[in-house]
Order: C-alpha cells, then sequence, then structure tokens
C-alpha cells in the first residue's frame, strides 16, 4: 500500500545493534519501516535489510550509503526538506563511528527535525555473543580508525579489566603493535570474533602477541576481547556452543510452512535452507467441498477431522468465500490429527476437542476416537477434508469403529519445480548436515526433484510413515521424535547433535578420525 507523503520531513539516525536482526531495539525498527527513504551502512546483514524491507512500505526506497558524511547528509536533508521521513541505519550504535556523528553534525547545522536512536555497540554486544564478560571497568568501543585510539588508556583500562574493541581485520596488526608498545604483556589473553551476532559467528583464542597470525583468514569488521574474561569463554560461550551451530539443514516443505520450522533451527544455532518439494492448489472438482461446506453449516456432520494445516486452510477459505465464520461449526466437533493443525484451528478462535495423547498419527488418533453410539451419536457422519495423495489408514479405520465418512479432497499437493542447480549438488553431494521430513510427500517429492540426500547428510523425519517411506527409499533414518510435531522434530535433532558430540568427545583422537559417525560435528572433532 502507498502511503500520503508527509508535510513536514524528519531524519532518524539509527543503530542497528550487532548484526543480530533479533537484536534491532523495537523504536528502531519501527524508525526504519516508517520511514520512506532509507539509507544503511554496506556492511550490515542481507538478512536484515531484507526483513525491513518486507515490512515496511511498498513505496520505501532502500539504498546502500554512498560517498562522506556530508554526502549522506545531503541525501537525508534533501529527503526531508521534501516532507519525507528519511532514516540513516548503521551498526552498532550511532555515536559509535566518528563518520555518523560528522553527519549527524551537518544535518544538526540546520532546521531539520532529526533524532538518535542507540543500538548495541558492536563491540559489547559481540563480547556477550562470544561469552566473554566484561565486568567492572571497561572500554568498549567501535572503533572506525586505529590512529585515533589511545594504546596508553587501553593498557591502564586493561590492568583494571577486559575489554573489547571493534576494529577492521585489515587492523589487527596494528592494533597489537600499539598494544605492545604501550606496555600491554603479550601473553594478555585475546579473542577475535567475526561474523559477529551472525549464522557463522566463529571466535579464536590465543595472545596479544600471536592473535594476528590466529585471526588469518578473518575479514570485515571483528571484534577482539582483551583480558581475564576471555578464559571465561569455556563456561560462557552460548551462541556458538548451541546444539546445532553451524549446521546446514535442508527444509523440504512448502513455502507456507517453512517459515515455522526455520525459526525453531534458527534458535538452536542452524542454517535452514529452505526447498519447497510441494505447493498446494485447489481440488480439480470444487463440487465435493461446497457440497461439505453446505453439510456442515447444515448441521449433517458430528465431527470435522483435520489431518493437516492445509486442511484447516481449505476449509477456512472455503468459509471466507461464503460469508461464514466460527459460529458456523456451533455442534460440530473437531479432532486434529497433531499439536501444529490444532494451533491453526485455534487461531481462528475454535478449540479441537480431540488431540492424540500419543502418537500423532492417524494410528494415533483413531485408538483415542471413540466408535459411533447410536443414542449419544444421533448424527453418525464424519468430514474427512484432506489431500488428494492422502493414504487411507484413517478413513477406514473410522468406519471400523461405526462412523460413516465422508472422505473429501480439500487440496491437491503437486511437486514443486526443482531447486537450482547448487542446491541438487549440495543435496547430492553432502553439503546439507541435515535434512527433516515433514511428511511421506516431503521426501518422495526432493528425491523426485533434486535425488536423494547423501549418506552423510542426517535424516530426521516426523513420524512413522514418513520413516517408512524414507526408508523404502534408501534412505538411513537416524532422528525420529517420540511425537509428531514440528518443534518436536527440531528438538530431537538437537538432542541427537549433543549426543553425538559426547560420544565424539569421549573417542580417542585416533578413533575419531576413523569414526563413521555422520554429521557436521565428527567433520569438526577430525
Amino acid at each position: 500500500m502507498t502511503r500520503t507523503r508527509k508535510a513536514v520531513g524528519h531524519i532518524a539516525f539509527v543503530g542497528a545493534g550487532p548484526g543480530d536482526p533479533g537484536l534491532l531495539t523495537r523504536r528502531a525498527h519501527d524508525a526504519v519501516v516508517d520511514a520512506d527513504q532509507v539509507i544503511y551502512d554496506r556492511g550490515l546483514p542481507e538478512s536484515l535489510i531484507e526483513a525491513l524491507k518486507a515490512q515496511a512500505a511498498e513505496d520505501a526506497q532502500f539504498t546502500p550509503a554512498e560517498g562522506a558524511p556530508g554526502d549522506v547528509a545531503k541525501v537525508l536533508l534533501s529527503a526531508a526538506r521534501s516532507g519525507l521521513h528519511a532514516a540513516y541505519l548503521v551498526a552498532g550504535d550511532p555515536f559509535g563511528h566518528d563518520s555518523v556523528v560528522a553527519a549527524v553534525q551537518a544535518v544538526a547545522r540546520t532546521a531539520a527535525h532529526f533524532e538518535v536512536v542507540p543500538g548495541i555497540g558492536q563491540a559489547a554486544g559481540v563480547a556477550t555473543y562470544a561469552g566473554v564478560p566484561l565486568p567492572g571497568v571497561r572500554t568498549a568501543g567501535d572503533v572506525d580508525d586505529v590512529t585515533t585510539l589511545d594504546f596508553e588508556a587501553l593498557a591502564a583500562a586493561l590492568g583494571r579489566g577486559s575489554i573489547s574493541l571493534a576494529v577492521d581485520a585489515g587492523d589487527l596488526a596494528a592494533v597489537r603493535d600499539g598494544l605492545l608498545a604501550a606496555g600491554v604483556d603479550g601473553t594478555t589473553p585475546v579473542g577475535v570474533t567475526g561474523d559477529g551476532t551472525g549464522d557463522t559467528q566463529h571466535t579464536t583464542t590465543s595472545t596479544v602477541d600471536s592473535f594476528v597470525a590466529a585471526a588469518l583468514g578473518f575479514t570485515g569488521r571483528v571484534v577482539l576481547t582483551l583480558g581475564a574474561g576471555v578464559a571465561e569463554r569455556d563456561k560462557l560461550s552460548w551462541w556458538e556452543n548451541r546444539p546445532l551451530y553451524g549446521w546446514k539443514v535442508l527444509v523440504p516443505r512448502t513455502k507456507e510452512q517453512a517459515g515455522v520450522m526455520s525459526a525453531r533451527l534458527r534458535a538452536y544455532g542452524a542454517i535452514p535452507c529452505e526447498v519447497p518439494t510441494i505447493a498446494v492448489e485447489p481440488p480439480r472438482t470444487p463440487a465435493q467441498m461446497e457440497r461439505a461446506i453446505k453439510g456442515l453449516v447444515d448441521g449433517r456432520y458430528a465431527w470435522v477431522v483435520f489431518t493437516s494445516v492445509n486442511a484447516v486452510r481449505a476449509v477456512w477459505e472455503k468459509f471466507g468465500e461464503h460469508g461464514l465464520d466460527a459460529r458456523h461449526f456451533g455442534g460440530v466437533k473437531i479432532a486434529c490429527i497433531g499439536e501444529a493443525t490444532a494451533e491453526a484451528v485455534r487461531a481462528f478462535g475454535i478449540q479441537p476437542e480431540l488431540i492424540p495423547v500419543g502418537e500423532q498419527s492417524s494410528e494415533g488418533l483413531l485408538a483415542e476416537f471413540s466408535p459411533h453410539d447410536e443414542i449419544l451419536d444421533p448424527v453418525g457422519r464424519v468430514l474427512l477434508p484432506r489431500a488428494d495423495i492422502a493414504t487411507e489408514t484413517l478413513a477406514a479405520g473410522l468406519v471400523e469403529r461405526g462412523w460413516e465418512v465422508d472422505d473429501v479432497t480439500a487440496y491437491r499437493t503437486v511437486r514443486a519445480a526443482p531447486p537450482p542447480a547448487d542446491i541438487r549438488d549440495a543435496i547430492k553431494s553432502g553439503g546439507f548436515d541435515a535434512v527433516l521430513f515433514t511428511s511421506s510427500s516431503t521426501v518422495r517429492n526432493l528425491v523426485g526433484i533434486a535425488g536423494k540426500p547423501h549418506q552423510r547428510t542426517v535424516v530426521a523425519v516426523i513420524g512413522p510413515k514418513t520413516a517408512e517411506t524414507a526408508t523404502e527409499f534408501g534412505l538411513r533414518v537416524d532422528v525420529q521424535p517420540p511425537h509428531a510435531s514440528v518443534p518436536d522434530l527440531v528438538e530431537a535433532l538437537a538432542g541427537y547433535a549433543v549426543e553425538l558430540r559426547e560420544k565424539l568427545a569421549a573417542m580417542p583422537a585416533k578413533q575419531r578420525r576413523g569414526s563413521k559417525v555422520q554429521g557436521p560435528t565428527a567433520l569438526r572433532f577430525r
């Protein structure tokens, strides 16, 4: 939606924090998504910029910063004088950069209205993500020009506690030389962290006289942590010690469903790669669904059994087409095959009557579904809206329990287009550490459009039916949760990674190198 232009312009200098999009403050988020024109540092994570673009107005312009501070200030002032709201998004805290301070000063010399939204500084934020505490007296700063550093003051601060500095990787040698010249002990512990708060954050520890060599290969902005706090990393390093940290995980799901799983994987430190293997389309002949919706309203059904989130959406879309809402489910009981499906039903304001407590599958639902009783159940019909390729297990089981079943095709699942060549190559060559299958169709379609995952890829499946299909295709199933749900599947993979790490840590070094244990943890130990 295109917004109307403001009569009075406004400029916001916004701190994006140390890099992790989750560390953007609410005020910073609002300042950016409400802006008409956003200028941003080139070094900011692409994921952060894309997320903000998706939430901003359609006509909002996002452009990387170019030129000197005065040039940036001119662009911001031009936008403000045109009645636009402009934002300048920078890493860390705005006042942590001399260049940004200069741009603020240039704007302050005019009559333009401006604000400065603080952010977590890179040096302090990354130190926390690296597990290095900076208690007591400390110096923490984001350094644009190392020639302005007061190394004597840094040496004095080190005598009272730990310090952290954010600098360019190319300036590490100059920092080392300055510290040594200021009398800092060459054996003082140092941590160097690259891609701070990012998916591939990595910290190497050494000493003042050796950290330049230890950080060989680091590029861009890095954070140095110096002092006694570096030794605490063994106990306090949490970001890099998450169970799935660094694991590249393939998520073969529909585009609409992959987001929830990817978010949970990221929370455990994984790097998810979403590859749609199926697309959901309406049934070829909608007459069945039309009759089913009419039957729901007319009281034809005692139960509606939902076996997937897609089935819930399909029914709700039909309700919307006919101007119906949750009130028209009055008197109809709802059963859901699993917790994810139940959440989709609750999102529409309805509480399901039945969710399997044990195995969340067709068999688990049937085990808890009451047989039809002609006295207690005057209406003896069940609506089962499903995919066109669903198995007959559930319908047959309900019939055995005395129910009449309207087994209706609510949606069709079709095979998605093959992923790009580099993704297909990574799947077949072991470029992914794990793959998560949430249905038999995801197994069949992934193999169909991209080939079988490499044998060293950890295979995690959501339930027994999916496991059977994976085995039929010659895949080794490594992980299966006790309950068939996305949260439990991700939790089970994380637990597997922890067990794998512990198993490898207990092996002698020679045995680790010859181990056939799969996964990225094994590669790291080797």
